[in-house]
């Protein structure tokens, strides 16, 4: 899976703040002061030099003095070369704030190595070219993902404020996302919590691995159906680390089934057989908790039939 990173956000205007309580880190400050701005975009300002106090370079630890002026300089967007592309994508929800999209296996959300077009980023702009405004050049729109082999439910957002807020609910892992996932072999525990940091494989950089000093993932899965060689589960992510439910299952000895990387093909199975099935959060305008459901889609549904 299916990680969930907060996308670059755009100042366009010089923004002056002054403080007002002496002793107070500079990233601490604008955390509190850049309303929707997620910690790791308040470090990427600093770092990038474009956060100032009293005309100075600022450093996230730089402790502010009452009276100073702090000042966030405006930021140069990029021309995208994303395209728009006619690409049929299945709606589920629409409002002026956001898209809930049931996305089909065998499109990448993004372009990136080896899928340089049509992508979901392609089929947004083509039906609502404002979106291209939209969190970062090249992926519009695009809070979170899922792998180009995993189906199901995915939020995108069409105004910047809502992007900001749904990108903040993800940082504060309020979000929550549940999986239906099929693995080979029949697990010992019917349900648990796996806790194995991730991150890339030393030996292949285009795979994930549980690792020592790889960030923090956390999955809970249940079984909700035993087949001879196979068990059916509900997943929850209560983080959103790349590949994360994969990896994870791979490291116990059973991954989900069809997974060519981390797994091997299988018989009468055209993918890796995981769909994302309920996504719940709080709406970015009224704030109110709204929950969308998928199907399991026919294209892997069927293959129980053969377990």
């Amino acid at each position: 899976m299916d990680g969930t990173n907060p996308e670059n956000v755009m100042c366009n205007e010089i923004l002056r703040f002054t403080v007002d309580r002496p002793g107070q880190r500079l990233d601490q400050f604008l955390s509190v002061n850049l309303k929707g701005y997620s910690r790791s975009r308040v470090s990427n300002l600093i770092h990038s030099g474009r956060v100032l106090v009293e005309q100075r370079d600022g450093k996230s630890s730089t402790k502010l003095k009452s009276g100073e002026v702090v000042t966030v300089l405006p930021s140069v967007r990029q021309e995208s070369s994303l395209q728009p592309q006619s690409i049929d994508l299945n709606i589920i929800h629409e409002d002026s704030d956001m898209l809930v999209i049931n996305k089909q296996a065998g499109i990448p959300v993004h372009p990136g190595p080896g899928h340089q077009d049509g992508t979901v980023a392609n089929a947004l702009i083509e039906i609502y070219p404002n979106v291209k405004n939209v969190g970062s050049v090249d992926r519009p729109g695009i809070v979170h993902r899922l792998d180009m082999d995993t189906s199901g439910l995915m939020v995108v957002a069409k105004t910047q404020e809502a992007h900001l807020n749904i990108a903040r609910q993800f940082e504060n892992r309020t979000v929550e996302k549940t999986y239906l996932a099929l693995v080979t072999g029949n697990l010992e525990r019917e349900e648990a919590v796996i806790e194995a940091a991730i991150g890339r494989s030393p030996g292949d950089r285009q795979r994930m691995s549980v690792l020592e000093n790889g960030r923090e993932a956390i999955t809970r899965y249940k079984v909700i159906r035993r087949y001879e060689n196979f068990d059916l589960l509900e997943i929850r992510l209560l983080t959103g680390r790349t590949h994360q439910i994969r990896v994870h299952m791979a490291s116990l000895g059973h991954p989900v089934a069809g997974d060519k990387i981390y797994g091997r093909e299988i018989d009468h199975l055209v993918r890796q057989f995981l769909h994302s099935a309920i996504l719940q959060f709080s709406h970015p305008a009224t704030g109110k908790t709204v929950q969308y459901e998928a199907s399991l889609p026919g294209d892997i549904a069927q293959f129980l039939n053969f377990c």
